[in-house]
């Protein structure tokens, strides 16, 4: 009785370990790559042994042979990196504004280390993308995370095959999904942007003589930060919406 006991309780927390961590190392906040791996280790085993109980009636009895169990595990970790690249792509979205916001305002060429993707990106969207990993945390949207890992055996049960089909295609409905939503955000500075070349080119007409492109540079730099200082709390509140929009979303299936 004891051993089959502690043989479940095992097996019901190497399947929920392997989806909750792997979806829990590419979650943004939880796996950015500011946090040390050992914390997302705690996390993702808190999480498992509060889950397992929860999981464990849902699992094939008796224990599967051993090419059964690799097959599960195997499907687990499909599940896992599809709901933290979900996630993942969604908080992409600020950094999709960032990059078009550092185009449009003449800081294109400032580079700087983008913590959230552990790589060289634009200045302004290393703003973003910092600021709005603490919104994420600020706003209790982390714990939206961890009811979308609950609510994904529901959507995906263990020992299902997942439609790989309907799979793709949420993602690809994900990434369109961000890309809008970095276009929307940065939208005010391409209207700012396009407005103030409209200008030099009318000004390049009427005194050819003049560099101007060099004279309205800075005027550029300066209405873009301006814009930035007025509208990014906007932007921010828009961002979240659509993120917990797109989170509630997909996580109920589309």
């Amino acid at each position: 009785m004891l051993q089959d006991f502690i043989t479940t309780g095992v097996f019901a927390f190497i399947l929920t370990f392997v989806r909750v961590g792997t979806a829990a190392t590419i979650m943004p906040g939880i796996g950015d790559s500011f946090t040390p791996a050992n914390i997302r280790l705690y996390i993702a085993l808190g999480l498992s042994l509060v889950l397992a109980p929860l999981v464990a009636p849902m699992l094939p009895d008796p224990v599967p042979q051993t090419p059964v169990l690799l097959a599960l595990v195997t499907m687990e970790f499909i599940v896992g990196l599809f709901i933290g690249t979900i996630a993942r792509i969604f908080m992409a979205a600020l950094d999709t504004a960032g990059m078009l916001i550092s185009l449009g305002s003449g800081l294109g060429n400032a580079q700087l280390f983008n913590p959230g993707f552990a790589a060289q990106g634009s200045l302004i969207g290393a703003f973003l993308s910092v600021t709005g990993v603490v919104l994420l945390f600020a706003a209790n949207l982390h714990h939206l995370l961890f009811y979308g890992l609950v609510g994904s055996y529901e959507l995906f049960p263990v020992g299902g095959i997942p439609d790989t089909g309907a799979m793709a295609d949420m993602m690809a409905r994900a990434v369109a999904g961000s890309f809008l939503i970095g276009v929307q955000i940065a939208a005010p500075f391409l209207v700012v942007s396009m407005m103030v070349y409209i200008g030099m080119g009318v000004l390049t007409r009427l005194m050819p003589q003049v560099q101007v492109f060099l004279l309205a540079l800075p005027l550029q730099i300066l209405l873009s930060l301006v814009t930035l200082a007025l509208t990014v709390s906007a932007g921010f509140l828009f961002w979240i919406s659509k993120f917990e929009d797109g989170m509630v979303f997909f996580l109920s299936g589309g």
